[in-house]
């Protein structure tokens, strides 16, 4: 290990499989005696784990990265993510980058580190190569993750899909999951360092198992894990609504530990913009799909996912998404405005949307979601629910704040032995789309 470098800070861009790939390298830092930097203090080795999912999140990505030369000037800047991998070139140009590593090559990170010499290289090398010739799911192998009470599992990887606006294939390649396995040694080592819950995430969550040999499912992979009953709770992150199949709503409906929850894109809601979108299913598909899991489970938090602005999106069109999820049970939406990512089909497309008319589409979307939000919590008002309580208080009221299984923030009152633990919480007060307010069941 270099004597040289003691402190690392990591910066992380974009979705939770990020998320977990940087918790995983932090542990790896960690367990090899570095300390995380404070805010107030340089860091020596200071790692930009990037996201390109939009022209934003990019352009976010790029001042990351110059943001942490400028406030770290004497650290190892290291940038990897999937704006690493799409943009290499790109972040060549800024000075001061060390080492440049795609998506393929971050399970190596640790081990670079490791190696490092102690002395800074004049220009930017960059670790990367086709992410389509990677046909095995490689992982940072990891022991715990971090203070985060609720931990994200990455069990898959890539996305075969191609819909005509994500940039998303490109960066992260082809399909690949996490044996089954494996899967559950994870999650009963997540049990044994004392979590109670575990986010299962992926790149496309829906395709986990197809490419294992044998073959399997995520339904049959949720069976297996609610079964053994090897962690209190489990949370499923965004599935694609072609691949919510009946069986996993039934198997969330009577299992008492995976989480009724359920985050699904959806995009558009006009036919023809699905169509375009390359998405395989139509407006009425979707909402049977939602119908049902409502009926199911009366109880479950829906979120979409929504993409206003898309070329071609008329004001009719907008208008059948808007009123599409307005008609639907849903509880919360995630709104991203379209943006033409160069190397996707629909970067090409030339009857594009005015970019103040975007912004409109998406403030009226989000206003929907603030009402579809506060109609959910106030559902819950006066009702007893189990919360699991959070290892941090919030900042501004210093309370206790935890989740519920069907993704209900709460406040409460408590002492610190109620942390990482799960309670049952009396919903006392909801105030509109922020989060709830909860007394302690005696």
């Amino acid at each position: 290990m270099c004597k040289v470098m003691k402190r690392y800070s990591i910066i992380t861009l974009g979705c939770k499989v990020n998320q977990h790939e940087s918790e995983v390298i932090a542990q790896h830092l960690k367990a090899s005696g570095w300390s995380c930097s404070n805010k107030n203090e340089n860091a020596d080795l200071f790692l930009i784990n990037t996201c390109t999912v939009t022209q934003s999140a990019s352009m976010q990505s790029r001042q990351a990265v110059r943001r942490a030369i400028r406030t770290n000037p004497k650290a190892r800047i290291i940038v990897t993510g999937c704006y690493a991998q799409i943009e290499p070139d790109e972040i060549k140009k800024i000075k001061g980058v060390h080492d440049i590593i795609g998506n393929d090559c971050k399970y190596k990170i640790p081990e670079i580190i490791a190696s490092f010499d102690g002395e800074d290289r004049l220009c930017p090398e960059s670790l990367s190569q086709d992410i389509y010739d990677e046909f095995e799911f490689k992982e940072i192998p990891a022991d715990f993750f971090g203070n985060r009470t609720r931990p994200f599992l990455k069990i898959q990887d890539g996305c075969n899909a191609f819909c005509t606006y994500c940039i998303i294939p490109y960066a992260r390649g082809r399909s690949r999951s996490m044996p089954v396995e494996t899967v559950l040694k994870n999650i009963r080592q997540l049990n044994k360092a004392g979590y109670r819950e575990v986010v299962i995430s992926g790149i496309h969550l829906g395709c986990y198992g197809l490419d294992l040999l044998p073959k399997t499912s995520l339904s049959e992979l949720i069976r297996d894990v609610s079964g053994l009953k090897i962690i209190d709770r489990v949370r499923l992150s965004s599935i694609e609504p072609v691949e919510l199949t009946e069986d996993i709503i039934k198997l969330v409906a009577e299992s008492d530990n995976i989480c009724r929850h359920f985050h699904i894109p959806l995009q558009s809601g006009d036919n023809l913009i699905l169509n375009r979108m390359h998405r395989g299913y139509t407006r009425s598909f979707f909402s049977e799909l939602i119908v049902n899991i409502n009926k199911l489970i009366p109880d479950a938090a829906i979120g979409l996912d929504i993409l206003p602005g898309f070329p071609g999106e008329t004001d009719e069109a907008f208008e059948n998404t808007y009123s599409l999820v307005k008609d639907l049970p849903v509880s919360y939406l995630h709104v991203f405005p379209f943006s033409p990512r160069k190397g996707t089909q629909a970067y090409s497309y030339t009857d594009k949307v005015h970019t103040k008319v975007i912004r409109a589409r998406c403030r009226k979307m989000r206003e929907l979601g603030m009402d579809k939000k506060k109609e959910f919590y106030e559902r819950f008002n006066g009702k007893t629910v189990e919360v699991l309580v959070e290892s941090k208080r919030d900042r501004a009221s210093n309370l206790l704040k935890g989740l519920t299984s069907n993704y209900i923030p709460v406040k409460i009152s408590g002492n610190d032995d109620l942390k990482n633990r799960i309670v049952k919480i009396l919903i006392k007060e909801t105030k509109g789309s922020s989060p709830v307010y909860g007394v302690i069941c005696n």
